[in-house]
């Protein structure tokens, strides 16, 4: 049975080897396994839109993922009830850096 569906792929499809760059195996290998699909047929669906022009298929919202970062969030904001949201300010983080590396300079 494997060598007649062997044979079938090969009657359709032609073999190829590709250099790509450890980055993009990383990509490859991550894109691939959140669509559940092979990396030859990610190859082939990228082959195929930058022939064609079709967009890529979009991935489902993982609604676990955004669950458990909303329960973070309130659990964080439930810390400080009532406490007004922290304003940032560019001087506060500079006068906090010197006072990092000041502390460093006086430790040598």
């Amino acid at each position: 049975m494997y060598k007649r569906y062997q044979e079938k792929i090969t009657a359709e499809m032609v073999r190829k080897q590709i250099y790509i760059q450890e980055r993009q195996e990383r990509l490859l290998k991550r894109i691939s396994k959140a669509r559940g699909v092979s990396e030859a047929e990610l190859i082939r669906q990228a082959i195929e839109r930058e022939t064609v022009g079709e967009k890529p298929p979009l991935l489902a919202p993982d609604q676990a993922a955004w669950d458990k970062i909303l329960r973070f969030a309130n659990s964080r904001r439930a810390l400080r009830p009532g406490a007004r949201p922290y304003r940032w300010n560019r001087l506060d983080a500079y006068e906090e850096r010197e006072r990092r590396f000041s502390r460093r300079e006086k430790g040598k």
